[in-house]
């Protein structure tokens, strides 16, 4: 195990010690992709095809607070050449030279849960935020759950100010809690796209749509144990316990105004099942097609309202 420790963020790796040889030397040929995971248990096929997609490289955890314990778990799911962790505490750990390196150096780059202010507040609008796109672009497969799937769409909930539940943001779309933003990174297929995890179990659908209808934007709700896995191409598949749920704001947007309840119509939404397929380029895909709105503070679903 390698060990690094500073002021500012822990290192901990598990594997090879040794850096892998780039894709150009005959190394890993790195396949692109994403994994947008929605927290809970965390799914091992998700893991075992970042893996794969990366070569069999460096495996880099990101986080702002925790403990090293994915190192070990990512090692079991496939042939990594190295299972590593950074917990990076400050902002000032994201100018940091030895932690730009370990990015760039790595083959596959999984966020972990946590909360995503600490992301937000200390990785955008740096130097690290500006060497994950340079993997990104590099064809480096990134994931990322919970907290972590929430900074990977074009736009993103900061949780400034705390989470805000669906309650809140449906009799409010601009409670203060409702802290949106954008530019953090840009991913292939993620354009004007917003994520929500834990979606079913912490009844997450109401807030969606008012991020939604907020940003003028599509979003995405993933269940706990389940992931979507999103190929360069932008054809993707759902795999885990439970469902991915894609919206379209297709309709009307009724009301949408400050210290008022939300009205909206006409929102599609696709539920995708684990084994089923959606296509991002097409906004289309298999899986069970409904229709959801916003009256009187409250989703309805079904219908055109």
């Amino acid at each position: 195990m390698l060990l690094a420790l500073a002021a500012d963020y822990d290192y901990v790796r598990a594997g090879n010690e040794a850096d892998v040889e780039t894709a150009v030397k005959g190394g890993p040929v790195l396949k692109g992709g994403v994994v947008l995971m929605g927290g809970g248990k965390d799914v091992v096929e998700a893991f075992a095809w970042m893996i794969e997609r990366s070569g069999g490289g460096d495996f880099l955890v990101l986080r702002a607070a925790g403990t090293p314990a994915y190192n070990s778990f990512v090692l079991e799911q496939g042939k990594a050449n190295s299972a590593a962790t950074l917990i990076l505490r400050t902002r000032e750990a994201s100018s940091d030279a030895f932690v730009l390196e370990c990015v760039r150096q790595a083959e596959a780059i999984f966020i972990a849960g946590g909360d995503q202010w600490n992301y937000i507040r200390q990785w955008k609008d740096t130097p690290l935020a500006a060497a994950l796109q340079e993997r990104i672009e590099r064809g480096v497969p990134i994931g990322g759950t919970s907290a972590g799937l929430a900074v990977l769409g074009e736009l993103f909930f900061s949780a400034e100010h705390d989470t805000v539940t669906s309650a809140e943001a449906l009799a409010d779309p601009f409670d203060f809690k409702m802290t949106l933003g954008d530019g953090f990174l840009k991913l292939p297929h993620l354009e004007n796209l917003i994520t929500d995890s834990h979606f079913m179990a912490r009844d997450r659908e109401g807030r969606l749509v008012a991020f939604m209808a907020r940003l003028n934007a599509r979003g995405l709700g993933i269940d706990e144990a389940t992931a979507v896995l999103l190929e360069p191409d932008g054809q993707s598949r759902v795999v885990g316990k439970n469902r991915a749920h894609f919206y379209l704001a297709s309709g009307e947007t009724a009301v949408c105004r400050a210290g008022q309840p939300l009205e909206m119509r006409g929102v599609q939404v696709l539920r995708v099942k684990a084994g089923e397929r959606f296509d991002f380029a097409s906004w289309t895909g298999t899986g069970e097609l409904t229709t959801v709105g916003v009256k009187a503070g409250a989703t309805i679903e079904g219908g055109s309202l």
